[in-house]
């Protein structure tokens, strides 16, 4: 049955503590992070036919109409949320529930004055979206479903993509995340529809809590240069790297520290943390010189170079060639901590007051 009342539903962006490229491939590990900025979507009934979303990223409503079970129109629409309406309507097909004209508002504090910061914006849409036109059309999903259906619909878009923004905007706090075969989910879709993908295995994935790190605070900087993850990764899969021998160490070794951090989380101990989020830089920095990517900027590594100078640790946050940089300092050491910013900031890195966003989706 169809609610009357509007839902709001509103998830966390997102961090990448270490695991970035090698996430990609199925059952490789990573570490994420959501963070206290989110996107809301509040979903309600509409005059109109089809779906009119109203964004303010948007100059003005886009509106979109069903054409065998796809949304057709909206020129200058966001496909991560029409993907996600449409994800949602094939299940509700399946299961022979009517989908009724939407209203869709979302809101976004991941962005500023239109200016990205690279928090996970395409990620944490699809799952508040997906989340609100659900629990409207009165279809109530276990975080795991609600996730499993976000990468349905993110899937869609870009196969490439590991899903570990959706993963930290469900769950929320510090995760352990390992992505599925994204090629594999996608052609059980169309063998055997949404419901049964949705309760079938789906090798390689797996997800769980983490605690956060003893005696180290999170430090957020960003470089005032956007970049396309999507470009990067796929840059990375033009090129003639994958599949070769240095491709291969580049996954084990990332699988080494990741698993040695998050071995280093569970037990409480910081300075091993430390070690693995230095060991994780190295590792992207010899990718980067080997495939020349752009990773590095020279704002990233200032900022990394600020951290390390204090005995913290610190990388690009993501696919790097811009946006977000972390760094991991002693909390019992606020000196060093406003030093490393006024470093950052002489650098031309803004400090962002970011925290750990604890809950994952929130109504």
């Amino acid at each position: 049955m169809t609610s009357r009342r509007s839902v709001v539903r509103r998830a966390p962006g997102k961090l990448f503590v270490a695991g970035e490229y090698a996430v990609v491939e199925p059952g490789s590990p990573a570490i994420l992070v959501a963070v206290d900025r989110y996107i809301t979507v509040t979903v309600s009934g509409s005059a109109e036919p089809g779906v009119v979303v109203t964004s303010d990223l948007s100059p003005r409503p886009v509106r979109h109409h069903w054409h065998d079970g796809l949304l057709a129109g909206g020129e200058g629409g966001s496909a991560h949320v029409v993907a996600a309406i449409e994800t949602v309507g094939a299940l509700l097909a399946e299961r022979g529930l009517p989908l009724h004209p939407l209203s869709v508002l979302i809101t976004s504090t991941l962005h500023e004055d239109g200016r990205k910061y690279g928090l996970g914006s395409s990620g944490a849409v699809t799952v508040a979206t997906v989340a609100s036109v659900a629990a409207y059309c009165g279809v109530e999903l276990t975080r795991e479903e609600l996730f499993r259906l976000a990468l349905i619909a993110t899937a869609r878009i870009d196969p490439k993509g590991s899903g570990g923004d959706l993963a930290a905007s469900v769950w929320g706090g510090w995760i352990a995340y390992q992505a599925p075969d994204r090629e594999q989910v996608l052609a059980q879709v169309l063998r055997h529809g949404v419901e049964e993908t949705l309760r079938a295995p789906w090798p390689g994935f797996a997800v769980r809590r983490l605690p956060p790190p003893a005696g180290l605070v999170l430090e957020v900087g960003w470089t005032g240069n956007p970049a396309s993850t999507k470009s990067l990764v796929a840059g990375l899969h033009r090129r003639t790297w994958r599949g070769t021998s240095s491709h291969q160490k580049f996954v084990a070794t990332t699988a080494d520290f990741v698993q040695a951090a998050i071995g280093a989380l569970e037990d409480g101990d910081g300075p091993g943390l430390l070690e693995q989020l230095r060991r994780a830089r190295q590792e992207l920095a010899r990718l980067d010189d080997e495939v020349g990517l752009g990773i590095f900027t020279p704002e990233l590594t200032a900022l990394a170079d600020a951290a390390e100078a204090v005995g913290g640790a610190a990388k690009p946050s993501g696919a790097g060639g811009g946006d977000c940089g972390i760094a991991l300092l002693d909390a019992a050491a606020p000196h060093d901590i406003a030093h490393v910013r006024q470093r950052w900031a002489a650098a031309g890195v803004l400090p962002l007051p970011l925290s750990p966003a604890l809950e994952g989706i929130e109504e």
